[in-house]
């Protein structure tokens, strides 16, 4: 058993991968550098080369760190949306939640600035490119679920669309000067959602 996978290592391992999706999170992947990496784990610089091949190996770990945060708190979300048929703007509003975020966890500009850089960065970084579909599926299955639990119908490849038309109209607010992410995506929902995701007649008559 090497030093990597015994406990110890294990938790080293873990620290390091954590203090990395912290660093990523708030300053983007120019942040994430192997000193400021151990620095934040509180271990020895040496130990970020020990337990990654390399510093493309670290980002990938700290990549898939947070798309698991992520996809955990989505999850959860979902599971804690009680059943009940909801109108265009009721609905609209539990999707905000869900694909924008709760203004009241965090800086929301942050959290969203560091999402769609992981976006941009798969362009460059092929490795990356399956942890970020998986991420975008995972968007997709909970707002699938969210929209079923709406009493609406559910077409997945119509949700995909709406969650694209989502990102596309966070990216916009973000560089814009009016309106904030939440309120240009809550909008743009409400405009689409009967379209995309009409009342399910079926749950009508339950």
């Amino acid at each position: 058993m090497t030093a990597a996978v015994t406990p110890k290592g294990e938790r080293r391992r873990y620290a390091l991968v954590s203090a990395a999706a912290e660093l990523l999170r708030e300053g983007g992947f120019d942040a994430v550098r192997h000193r400021a990496v151990a620095r934040r784990a509180g271990l020895p610089l040496a130990s970020t080369t020990y337990y990654f091949s390399s510093l493309d190996d670290l980002l990938e770990s700290a990549v898939e760190h947070v798309g698991a945060v992520e996809a955990a708190q989505l999850r959860a979300r979902v599971d804690e949306l009680p059943r009940r048929r909801r109108g265009a703007e009721a609905t609209a509003d539990v999707l905000v939640d869900l694909l924008v975020g709760d203004p009241a966890e965090e800086p929301i500009s942050e959290h969203l600035i560091s999402r769609y850089e992981r976006y941009i960065a798969c362009a460059r970084q092929p490795a990356l490119r399956s942890i970020q579909r998986r991420l975008l599926q995972q968007r997709v299955d909970a707002a699938v679920e969210a929209v079923a639990r709406s009493g609406r119908d559910v077409r997945v490849d119509m949700l995909t669309a709406m969650v694209c038309a989502v990102d596309g109209a966070v990216v916009s607010a973000l560089v814009g000067d009016g309106d904030g992410p939440r309120e240009i995506a809550r909008a743009t929902l409400v405009d689409v959602i009967d379209v995309l995701a009409p009342t399910d007649e079926r749950s009508l008559r339950v």
